[in-house]
C-alpha cells in the first residue's frame, strides 16, 4: 500500500510545480561582521571525538568549514562558534511532511546575528509525495537574501518504524527533481542535494546530472568514496567537537576557495 501511495504522487507531481503558489516578500539580509574573512586566513582545527588518518587529501586542505546542526544540538552560542572557524551551516527544518524541527527559528537567528551564512535542510520520507514535502518546507522556511541554497536530503532510514520502504533509484530521482524544482520556484535558488555513500550508489544519483551535491565521506575523500562525482560541501565527520556547540556535531569543508566562498550563491 505505501509503495501504491508512492507513485501516485508521479500523477500530480509536476503539475503541481506550476500551483501558482505566492511567494511571501523575503527578509532582509543580516547586516555584515566586521572581520568577516577572518577565520579563511587558514583552515580552522576543530576536534574530533573519533578521529580519522586521513589516507589522501585531508579536510584541512580547505579553507571554509561549517556545521550542519538540528535540535539535538541543543542551544549554540553562535558567536564563539563563529569566530572558532564556522563560516556556514546547515539547519534542520523540517522532515515529511507534518514534523517540523523546534529549534529551527532558534538556530536560523542566532547565526544570522553572527554572521554565519545558512541554509535549511529537508528530510525526506519515502511514504510521503514530494509535492506535500515540498509545500511543508516551504510554508516552515522563510525567503530570505543572502541565505544559501536549501538542500534536499536523501537517505536510507533503516530504523523508521513507519516508513522502512526503499523505492528504486528511478523512482526517488524522479521525486527528488519534483521536490527541488517546486523549491527552486519559491525561492529562486536550485537547492542542493545531501547524500550518503549507499544512498548514492543504490539510487544511481550520479544520474542527476546538473545538481550541487552535498556529500558524506567520514573515512576517505569524496573523489574515492563517489568516483567521477562533482561536490561542492563535503561532510567529514559526525563526531565534530566545535566551540559554542555542545557536544558532538557534524563538521562540512566548502570546495572553493575563500574568494568564491565570498559571493557563491548569493
Amino acid at each position: 500500500m505505501r509503495k501504491f501511495m508512492f507513485f501516485l504522487s508521479f500523477m500530480g507531481a509536476l503539475a503541481a510545480c506550476g500551483s501558482g503558489r505566492k511567494a511571501s516578500a523575503p527578509e532582509p539580509a543580516p547586516a555584515p561582521v566586521s572581520g568577516e574573512t577572518a577565520s579563511f586566513a587558514a583552515a580552522p582545527r576543530f576536534d574530533d571525538l573519533d578521529p580519522v588518518e586521513w589516507p589522501g587529501t585531508k579536510p584541512t586542505n580547505y579553507r571554509i568549514h561549517g556545521i550542519d546542526v538540528s535540535r539535538w544540538q541543543g542551544d549554540i552560542d553562535w558567536y564563539t562558534a563563529r569566530n572558532a572557524g564556522v563560516s556556514f551551516v546547515f539547519i534542520k527544518a523540517t522532515e515529511g511532511g507534518d514534523v517540523a524541527d523546534p529549534k529551527f527559528d532558534d538556530h536560523r537567528t542566532g547565526a544570522k546575528r553572527a554572521g554565519v551564512r545558512y541554509g535549511a535542510y529537508h528530510y525526506f520520507y519515502f511514504c510521503r509525495p514530494a509535492t506535500e514535502q515540498a509545500e511543508w518546507f516551504i510554508k516552515h522556511v522563510p525567503r530570505e537574501n543572502g541565505s544559501l541554497p536549501h538542500v534536499l536530503d536523501l537517505e536510507w532510514n533503516h530504523k523508521s518504524k513507519t516508513c522502512p520502504y526503499r523505492p528504486e533509484g528511478y523512482a526517488v530521482r524522479h521525486e527528488a527533481r519534483v521536490f527541488l524544482d517546486m523549491l527552486e520556484a519559491h525561492y529562486g535558488k536550485r537547492p542542493m542535494i545531501y547524500t550518503t555513500p549507499d544512498f548514492y550508489q543504490d539510487t544511481r544519483l550520479d544520474q542527476m546530472r546538473g545538481e550541487t551535491f552535498w556529500l558524506r565521506s567520514v573515512a576517505d575523500h569524496p573523489r574515492t568514496v563517489y568516483p567521477g562525482a562533482r561536490w561542492t560541501f563535503w561532510q567529514y565527520t559526525g563526531t565534530g567537537v566545535v566551540p559554542g556547540v555542545e557536544g558532538k556535531v557534524d563538521i562540512n569543508v566548502f570546495a572553493g576557495a575563500p574568494e568564491s566562498w565570498a559571493g557563491w550563491r548569493r
